[in-house]
């Protein structure tokens, strides 16, 4: 009988291992703890003048979209926090910062399970869909373009990363913005799914700040960010 103690305690590891790493790699929030019914109107229908108007703004800047505007656009399709390299330097890498990365990958993931759900119940179609005059730039999805993930998620990470280093609070919430607003340039948004973005990610943040799992991950990747930046181990705005 003792033959099989081993194997069976090894099991257990290996599935208690298991369990545990499935949740780290969870969203820290879903819709089920936020109501994006309740905090924004509903989208501007296909034929309202506002529709109109956020169409003109696509195609205006579309004839205005420049080469390197395009390419930035199109390289802030990817949904994740090293698009703020730009602004935090070069040693802001993935292989520097695995802590920081795995924290960020679960704040990431928080916009989708928050967002996804509302896309489906408003349904916006994107504007090349109602307009064949739009050329986005980038692949395209039809899933709701309302509220924008990229903007929300752009906004979210912005916050979290103004609130880990302060320093640069006011150049990683502009590029947040910019982050944002390629999502028209490029095509694939109008600009009320850009603002309806912005504020669902910072609803989000807000109450991502209310938890106890989020608050303990983020001491832990601020601290190892802060690290590799050479900025001392608590920002000024703590102390």
């Amino acid at each position: 009988m003792r033959k099989f103690i081993v194997p069976l305690l090894v099991m257990s590891f290996l599935a208690a291992g298991a369990s545990v790493q499935a949740r780290e790699e969870n969203p820290f929030i879903t819709s089920k703890e936020i109501d994006l019914i309740k905090l924004l109107p509903p989208p501007p229908a296909n034929d309202s003048l506002q529709t109109k108007a956020e169409l003109s703004e696509i195609l205006a800047l579309q004839a205005a979209r420049t080469p390197e505007m395009t390419a930035r656009s199109q390289a802030d399709a990817s949904e994740e926090i090293w698009r703020f390299a730009d602004v935090m330097g070069v040693k802001f890498k993935r292989e520097q910062l695995p802590v920081f990365a795995r924290f960020f990958q679960r704040v990431v993931d928080s916009e989708g399970a928050v967002v996804d759900t509302y896309k489906d119940i408003w349904k916006r179609p994107r504007p090349f869909m109602v307009s064949d005059q739009v050329k986005p730039v980038v692949k395209l999805s039809r899933s709701g373009a309302y509220p924008s993930g990229h903007a929300t998620s752009g906004t979210l990470m912005g916050i979290v990363l103004a609130n880990m280093v302060p320093e640069k609070r006011a150049e990683i919430m502009a590029r947040a913005a910019e982050y944002a607003n390629n999502r028209i340039i490029c095509g694939v948004h109008y600009r009320s799914d850009i603002e309806s973005g912005r504020i669902t990610g910072t609803v989000i943040a807000a109450r991502l700040q209310t938890r106890d799992d989020f608050n303990t991950g983020f001491i832990a990747a601020r601290d190892e960010l802060r690290g590799v930046l050479q900025l001392g181990a608590e920002p000024a705005e703590a102390k």
